[in-house]
């Protein structure tokens, strides 16, 4: 079984990222688990926080799902051209310690994302780029998906409905998981 953990960068309660990670969990291929998860609930990053309190539940639950991943989806939306800072601030938290870079480390990657604009999200997909080679992760690069006008493509709770959209995000998942098993070694 290969687990891919799916992580939507919004906070929003009727977020097209979150209804693409939807969309991707229903259209993964067999023999996977698409883990879809949130990162509501994240506090914004301090220092004095964390040597305070330690790492917070929500960050935990997320680090030990990334743990347990073989892959990580990142669904990500694009603010003013680039990555939300929301989303960047989850990942800052899950890649301090206990644990820190070493759960990015070698770990398969790939990013989706859906938005309103006509460009998709491909300004926030090319800004992770310097996060992932931060984090040592293997991106793959093979495939693309970008969803532009998304509110044209999905339903009144934000479910991606466009079939053309679907047959594209089933065939990206093929991909990236084709990827992931050739990229983990067997347990």
């Amino acid at each position: 079984m290969t687990r891919i953990l799916g992580i939507s960068g919004s906070l929003r309660e009727l977020s097209f990222n979150a209804g693409l990670l939807r969309a991707a969990v229903a259209l993964a291929p067999a023999g996977v688990v698409l883990d879809a998860r949130s990162i509501k609930g994240v506090p914004l990053y301090n220092a004095d926080d964390e040597e305070r309190d330690g790492v917070p539940a929500t960050v935990a639950q997320l680090k030990e799902a990334l743990k347990a991943a073989d892959g990580l989806l990142l669904v990500t939306p694009e603010y003013n051209n680039g990555v939300p800072g929301v989303f960047k601030n989850a990942i800052d938290w899950m890649s301090r310690p206990p644990g820190g870079l070493d759960i990015f480390r070698g770990k398969p990657v790939a990013m989706i994302g859906a938005s309103s604009g006509g460009f998709g999200t491909i300004l926030s997909q090319a800004h992770w780029l310097p996060v992932l080679r931060t984090l040592r992760m293997r991106p793959w690069f093979e495939g693309r998906l970008m969803v532009s006008r998304a509110e044209k493509l999905c339903d009144a709770d934000s479910n991606l409905t466009d079939e053309a959209t679907r047959e594209k995000l089933a065939d990206f998942l093929e991909g990236f998981v084709e990827f992931v098993r050739h990229e983990t070694p067997e347990s």
